[in-house]
Parts: C-alpha cells; structure tokens; sequence
C-alpha cells in the first residue's frame, strides 16, 4: 500500500471542504478540541463514548458501528477523511476501525489538527448536521488484528512493535498521565517487543516521517 493510498494533505482537503460524498471527521485524544473548533464540516467521532465498548474495553460491535455511521449521516460511498491531535494518534485509531468493517475510501489528513493550525488554515464552531442514512458494515476482518494467543506464539520469532511510550513500556507508567483511566493491568510489555513510541513517527509539524526516514 502506497502513501498516496491513505495520506492526504492540507491543500487537498481545503479543495474538498464543499464535496458532499467527502466526509471530514475529528477523532481527538483531547475529545473536547471539536466543540472549541474544528475543520469546516467536519462531524466528530468521541474515541471515549463512540469507539470503546463500554463493558468489553474491546471495539464496538459490527451493529454499534452500523448505528453510529448512520447517525452520524455516513454513507458506505462516501469518502472519509480522518484527523485529530497527537500525530493523529487517535484518528489512526479510527482509520483501523474503518478498514475492520469494511469501508473502501478512508483517508488521513498528514499532519492533522497540528499542521493545519500552523498553517494558519480555518477552523469554525460550527457543527454540521447531516441526514441519517442506513450504513452496512462488513464483517470484521480479523486479519488485520492480533488476538492474544497469536501475540503470545510470535514472542521471539515476530516482529512485536510497543507504540508506547518508553515510560510506559519500561512499567514506570501504567498509562498516560492525562489519560489514568486508560492504564494496563499489568505494568512492562510483552516479552520481545520493541519500543517505538508512536511521537518518532512525525516531524515536528505533525505529519508523517518519510518511508526513508523511519527506516
């Protein structure tokens, strides 16, 4: 999968800002970002309320995610062009989710809500309000997801990559300290990984490093 397949940029997304089948939504680890502004059009998904099962701490269920597309006025044609803070941390997040059920165009914004502030780019109060539709998902595809038995036979032998923090990855942390309600069971990480915190793959604007220089 090329770049060019799930990134793009400002300049584009401004040249969209009126296209009805492309959808903007916020997905920010700061959840109360959107309601001082956000992007033109852009709907918000709440990574808290919307994208976490509640009981399981797992992800919504094909039918909780076909319900919340639907209200949210997404259409299976439409495309989505996900964004948010931290490197887009959250809307990666997102991204996955929409790849697990099935949907065909989905896109990040490189460099999310920190490079289009820096750009001096606009940001409204404004929220939209778009028709209901009826949204079908697929079934999940569990291939691209790791289950713990599959984790627990590729210690030594795969490669296991820890997005972390290093503080959180050497067990000094249990989570993030604006984020306590998020802290693992257990404190480390699964034997064999490798710590590459999520931070090292931006550059300073936000935007993703290059292929060459993640290598």
């Amino acid at each position: 999968m090329a770049r060019s397949d799930v990134l793009v940029d400002a300049d584009w997304v401004e040249e969209h800002l009126d296209d009805e089948k492309v959808v903007l939504v916020e997905v920010d680890e700061d959840t109360a970002a959107y309601d001082r502004n956000h992007i033109k059009g852009a709907l918000r998904l709440d990574w808290k309320r919307d994208l976490q099962d509640a009981v399981r701490r797992d992800f919504v269920s094909k039918e909780q995610f076909e319900a919340l597309l639907s209200a949210k006025g997404i259409a299976n044609d439409d495309t989505i062009v996900l964004y948010g803070g931290n490197n887009n941390w959250f809307a990666s997040y997102a991204y996955w989710y929409f790849k697990l059920y099935g949907h065909q165009d989905v896109k990040l914004l490189d460099g999310g809500r920190k490079k289009w502030e820096l750009d001096g780019r606009e940001l409204v109060a404004e929220q939209p309000e778009r028709a209901a539709t009826t949204y079908q998902a697929a079934e999940p595809n569990n291939d691209i997801r790791a289950f713990r038995d599959e984790v627990v036979a590729s210690i030594g032998s795969k490669n296991l990559i820890d997005v972390r923090s290093p503080d959180e990855f050497s067990g000094k942390l249990l989570a993030p300290a604006h984020l306590p309600q998020e802290q693992s069971q257990r404190a480390g990480h699964v034997t064999s990984a490798v710590n590459i915190p999520w931070a090292k793959s931006a550059n300073e604007d936000g935007t993703f490093k290059s292929d060459e220089d993640l290598i």
